[in-house]
């Protein structure tokens, strides 16, 4: 590696090079610049530089081209990618194909040079590439904590450790599991599902483990339970928070040992199964309670994906209405409504206690109600727009921030932004940095900074 570390940055947008350029000669790197894919593969084998950071979108060779060919005849190389289209099939796309990192935009520039100097200190150390596999999903958010969720599917794609998913009722816990499993090792084997809530206490055992002949009454013949059906591949576990004690103890011993006997028989059966567990509780909780045994919850545990109810991720409404709408028209095989501005707008804003299960079962429900091609409010539910739009719900922040400008204004005060701008600010850092319990790198990433914008912040502010 040279004395000063060398970065390609590859992207057909003048603006991004632009402004990577001057963050990263700042911080110390030589910046080569690159407003295609095309001839980059033949720089890098007369000399490559140290890391290479490159658009997945772009006229010609693709991003992703790029990065596979690359991935074949330079492994060492870490290449971080970055896209406006950050959807969960770019981001396992990605790491599938090699990515050291997945870099969605906009990004925060410090963070980005912190990005780069983490791939220099590792270059030695790079994973080995991901098998190929077309990726698939049904899943959409730009929303950041989306993101996190699929970039952490992403990593996941050549594992076979289980995982724990985490959220409230609604909130796509199956979508996440079936998009591990698809880009998994284990894709071409079967996914099998049971909804542990759903199913009597006394038949859980048999419907998991199977059962023997006579094992019970009315059990006239052997049976195999959904851990035999997913040999080899993959079982999701919903709602694992109800399961019984009992049971609790059983299914950690097939994780423990990977064995173990049907109802009523005397056979050890091997269990090659990936376990994906799902609950819409605070597991950690029960364990307290003495609910959920905890060596269970830490077997469950290995990876936890915590993914966010629809009213923390409200900008993913618009997309989200619209795929229902489209996905509905078709089944119905009709041509997909749209929806009026004031009909989103009344969408975007509504509590959505069900998620996005319940916007889902809307959007189904206004492809056969609503009489024209424009969905209007006339045609939502009765009582839908008093969710959100009485006259005694909360006030939004920005219409509280708009009184406290008016109040300053009507006043005759002066250098209002000076005054407010660090106490919003000051409110950011203080939220964020109560919910991760003090952690700042985690309180950045939330806040969508890097770590040294969130430092500097404190100081300005008088936090540290």
């Amino acid at each position: 590696m040279s004395t000063t570390p060398t970065v390609w940055v590859v992207d057909d947008d003048a603006s991004i090079r632009w402004v990577l350029e001057k963050a990263l000669t700042s911080a110390g790197f030589a910046p080569t610049l690159f407003d295609n894919a095309d001839d980059v593969l033949s720089r890098a084998r007369l000399g490559p530089p140290d890391v290479i950071v490159s658009d997945i979108r772009m006229p010609g060779t693709s991003g992703l081209e790029l990065l596979k060919a690359l991935s074949d005849e330079l492994p060492d190389l870490p290449v971080i990618v970055m896209t406006a289209h950050s959807d969960l099939d770019s981001a396992v796309s990605a790491y599938r194909g090699g990515a050291f990192e997945y870099l969605p935009k906009p990004f925060d520039l410090e963070e980005a040079v912190a990005l780069i100097g983490r791939a220099l200190e590792k270059r030695a150390g790079q994973d080995v590439p991901l098998p190929s596999q077309p990726p698939g999903s049904d899943m959409i958010g730009e929303a950041p904590a989306m993101q996190a969720v699929f970039r952490m599917i992403g990593r996941l794609a050549g594992s076979h450790m289980n995982v724990l998913v985490c959220g409230e009722s609604g909130t796509g816990k199956e979508l996440v599991a079936r998009a591990i499993y698809r880009n998994s090792p284990r894709a071409d084997q079967p996914f099998v599902a049971i909804n542990t809530a759903a199913i009597p206490a006394e038949l859980l055992e048999s419907e998991l483990f199977g059962h023997e002949k006579g094992a019970f009454t009315g059990a006239q013949g052997q049976r195999q339970g959904r851990f035999e059906q997913a040999a080899r591949g993959t079982l999701f576990l919903d709602e694992i928070g109800d399961m019984p004690l009992e049971l609790q103890t059983r299914l950690l011993r097939v994780l423990s040992d990977g064995t173990f006997f049907r109802v009523g028989g005397h056979e050890e059966i091997a269990a090659d199964v990936r376990v994906i567990a799902a609950t819409n509780q605070e597991l950690e909780q029960r364990v307290q309670d003495g609910r959920f045994r905890e060596d269970l919850y830490h077997r469950l545990n290995v990876i936890g994906i915590q993914l966010p109810p629809l009213r923390e991720r409200r900008e993913d409404i618009p997309a989200l209405a619209q795929a229902f709408l489209d996905q509905a028209a078709n089944e119905l095989h009709v041509e997909p409504k749209r929806l009026e501005a004031t009909v989103m707008d009344k969408l975007c804003r509504a509590p959505w206690s069900g998620n996005v299960r319940e916007l889902e079962n809307l959007c189904r429900r206004l492809m056969v109600v609503a009489p024209g091609r424009m969905v209007t409010s006339a045609d939502l539910p009765t009582g839908f727009g008093a969710k959100m739009g009485s006259d005694d719900s909360p006030e939004t922040w920005q219409q509280l921030l708009g009184h406290a400008v008016a109040d300053r204004l009507s006043s005759g005060q002066k250098n209002i932004l000076s005054e407010i701008g660090p106490d919003f600010e000051r409110v950011l850092l203080q939220t964020a940095l109560s919910f991760t319990g003090g952690r700042k790198q985690e309180a950045a990433r939330w806040l969508g900074w890097g770590r040294n914008t969130l430092t500097r912040k404190l100081k300005e502010l008088g936090m540290d």
